[in-house]
């Protein structure tokens, strides 16, 4: 009985309601004009959302490569100041090469992003007619000045206590390279024809791991060709070796846990049937290695390029050539 008396009630004021705003509907229709010039409440209030709202697009920078930046730079004036914030390449380029953040840097990020991504290594500069194929490795980086190099496979360091790079080679195939420019570093795998080195007989190709500075293609010196590779070292091997070999280490990760990857060198050198070069790269090394056929050993070269007669290196290259 309870129920029915509540639900008569909520039903009579129920109508109520209704009847009060119809008449309401009513008096604002008789105010408002004819149909063919009404209008729509939606159209009154218009959205207070700006598309130029530059921390917005700032923001959606982040989820976007580097070739949907160039496009939304290129839409107007606005988006281009927007997106050529150095922050935003900043973010995109040690996003895309998986590094650190380098601290300083002597050129914008955009220019620096563009160096990388362009297509460009250092054969394309000089010694094109040397140059038959390429690869590209990735990124690194160099936390200290000294860097040490590698040509043998082996699950154990030996650090070399010689002077001489030559002596180091001879001692135990390492060798330890100082004033290495810090920051983030490119790695290439570069095929090249054996001219480049001065054995006559060779008729072949060889192969070569070039590591360079990210900045090294926008300085003058490099450009204009007044800073050149220099041979800093090499090392013949007289029998059968089973692989070219070559790594480069920032010398204070050597025995680090980033590096571990590349001492495991089943996990990435491939079956010994696999004559195809292989490459592995950590945040602080670079290792390639090519499993060989029958041979008479390999003649391995370091090159290193600085910034000027005393400079910094900016450049190192190993390369290894058939006997």
């Amino acid at each position: 009985m309870i129920w029915r008396v509540a639900s008569y009630i909520y039903q009579e004021i129920s109508n109520v309601l209704l009847s009060k705003s119809i008449e309401r509907m009513r008096k604002r229709l008789k105010r408002t004009k004819g149909i063919c010039s009404c209008s729509s409440p939606r159209c009154i209030n218009h959205s207070t959302f700006n598309w130029y709202e530059q921390d917005l697009w700032t923001y959606i920078a982040r989820f976007l490569d580097g070739r949907s930046l160039v496009i939304l730079g290129a839409t107007n004036k606005w988006f281009n100041s927007v997106i050529m914030q150095d922050c935003i390449w900043k973010f995109t380029c040690l996003r895309d090469l998986q590094v650190p953040d380098p601290g300083h840097v002597a050129f914008s990020w955009s220019k620096l992003y563009a160096s990388v991504v362009d297509g460009s290594h250092s054969f394309i500069f000089r010694q094109q007619e040397k140059h038959i194929d390429w690869m590209r490795i990735g990124a690194f980086s160099f936390d200290s000045e000294v860097a040490f190099l590698s040509q043998r496979m082996s699950a154990s360091v030996k650090i070399p206590k010689q002077e001489n790079i030559g002596d180091m080679l001879q001692s135990c195939g390492s060798c330890l390279l100082r004033k290495i420019k810090t920051g983030i570093w490119i790695a290439d795998l570069q095929l090249v024809r054996c001219p480049v080195c001065d054995q006559e007989k060779c008729e072949g190709t060889m192969q070569m791991l070039d590591a360079r500075h990210i900045e090294l293609f926008l300085n003058q010196g490099f450009q204009d060709g007044s800073w050149d590779y220099e041979l800093v070292g090499s090392h013949e091997i007289k029998k059968k070796v089973r692989g070219a070999y070559g790594a480069i280490f920032d010398f204070k990760y050597l025995t680090s846990k980033s590096t571990a990857g590349i001492f495991d060198y089943k996990s990435w050198i491939g079956q010994p049937n696999d004559f195809q070069p292989k490459a592995i790269i950590a945040l602080h090394a670079v290792a390639v290695n090519t499993n060989l056929q029958e041979n008479q050993g390999v003649l391995i070269k370091y090159h290193t390029m600085r910034a000027g007669a005393e400079g910094e290196i900016v450049s190192i290259r190993i390369s290894q050539q058939l006997l």
